[in-house]
């Protein structure tokens, strides 16, 4: 009886290993569930149906929004991985959930639906700006590149405001959001009850990603920080968001 136990142990442990293998093989090769392919520069965009061609001037917008981080380097190959059906993005989903958009290792997985046109991406009847989405889950990729997998989230133990907050600061760089104080003065007067903030190309960002966002954007223009000197800071982030109140009331 232990003797069948064993051999039947040793079966599913098989059999979880070569499904967790072949979902990795799927996840590092997305040509695999996608009928198309089209290069841009450094960009891999694979997709299902007929490409738009206004998708290659939002990525060039994208990598110059990316230039700006310190963490930048212009060799990174990414593949974006569009949402037309394919079981690419469905597996995304359900291993990591639903979200805009997901940024991992060299990947991009967009989940909504894609307006090159107007430049947004759609979800739940909810625009998030098509270019600086497409730069914050970039960002993570470069994260990732630029630190390691143990030193990258989920694996290390690095604070959401740091990891998320950089990622929006790149990317959140139109006329109206420079300003910090106009920033700050658009989350005081937003209403408090709702999740996300509204911007003035009605596009949003969610309460909880513009208040990292801002609170980086604190360290880095006010304080003068670079990237690597916040992630090794150990200021508490209520005090920094305390300071940071403080700053704005004194100005």
């Amino acid at each position: 009886m232990k003797r069948k136990i064993k051999i039947w142990l040793f079966r599913i442990m098989v059999t979880g290993l070569f499904i967790a293998g072949l979902l990795l093989v799927i996840i590092i090769n997305p040509f695999l569930t996608y009928a198309n392919k089209t290069k841009h520069h450094n960009f891999s965009i694979y997709h299902n149906k007929s490409y738009d061609p206004k998708l290659n001037a939002i990525l060039d917008q994208a990598e110059v929004l990316l230039n700006t981080s310190e963490i930048y380097h212009h060799n990174l190959q990414l593949d974006i991985c569009l949402n037309e059906g394919s079981g690419y993005t469905n597996l995304i989903k359900a291993i990591r959930g639903q979200a805009f958009a997901w940024g991992f290792y060299d990947k991009v997985v967009l989940q909504g639906t894609m307006n090159c046109h107007e430049n947004y991406l759609m979800l739940n009847d909810y625009k998030w700006n098509l270019t600086q989405l497409l730069t914050h889950e970039m960002i993570h990729c470069l994260q990732f590149d630029k630190y390691g997998i143990f030193k990258s989230k989920p694996l290390a133990d690095i604070p959401n405001w740091k990891w998320e907050g950089y990622a929006e600061y790149i990317a959140r760089q139109n006329v109206y959001q420079k300003d910090l104080k106009n920033n700050m003065k658009r989350l005081l007067e937003s209403n408090q009850k709702q999740w996300d903030i509204m911007f003035e190309d009605s596009t949003i960002s969610s309460r909880e990603y513009y208040n990292y966002w801002i609170l980086v954007q604190y360290c880095l223009d006010i304080k003068k920080m670079s990237y690597n000197e916040l992630l090794n800071d150990k200021t508490n982030e209520n005090a920094l968001q305390t300071e940071m109140l403080n700053w704005y009331h004194r100005n």
